[in-house]
């Protein structure tokens, strides 16, 4: 039984050598600085901050006093000014079907394609067939500018 006994030593060898690299790679692992959470400020890819203070959208001056709103079609951002003279963004596809939508008036955020509102406070859903509400943006206001946070 030479070959038996053989066998199971490669065998045994392999295990411990897969067990010392599991071990040894499992310490690497945990020790790497790719495991530690990433600052808000990090780069989008991972590497180093974030070289950008968000886009530019617009002057606060560009946007109407509450009730109405700026769509921004290029960038399909819609900003609108709070009570408070806060900006809030939503995304400007409408989430019916996806077309842009195409005005701010009285408060309401409307779609020109099959009728449906949106809250320009909230994003909420009040009217038509859209079945969600607009997605929020996050925006910042920095000496007098709207970006993207």
């Amino acid at each position: 039984m030479p070959d038996a006994t053989n066998s199971r030593r490669t065998l045994l060898r392999g295990a411990a050598v897969s067990l010392a690299a599991g071990i040894a790679g499992y310490a690497v692992a945990r020790s790497s600085s790719l495991t530690q959470p990433r600052s808000r400020t990090t780069g989008a890819n991972g590497y180093g901050p974030s070289t950008g203070g968000g886009r530019f959208l617009a002057d606060v001056q560009q946007i109407p006093a509450e009730g109405g709103g700026l769509i921004l079609s290029q960038a399909l951002i819609v900003l609108v000014r709070e009570t408070d003279g806060s900006i809030r963004g939503f995304s400007a596809v409408c989430t019916h079907q996806g077309c842009t939508v195409s005005s701010v008036q009285n408060g309401v955020i409307m779609c020109p394609c099959h009728g449906s509102q949106f809250n320009a406070r909230t994003g909420a859903v009040v009217g038509g067939p859209a079945p969600r509400p607009l997605p929020s943006v996050p925006v910042v206001v920095r000496s007098g500018a709207v970006y993207t946070e």
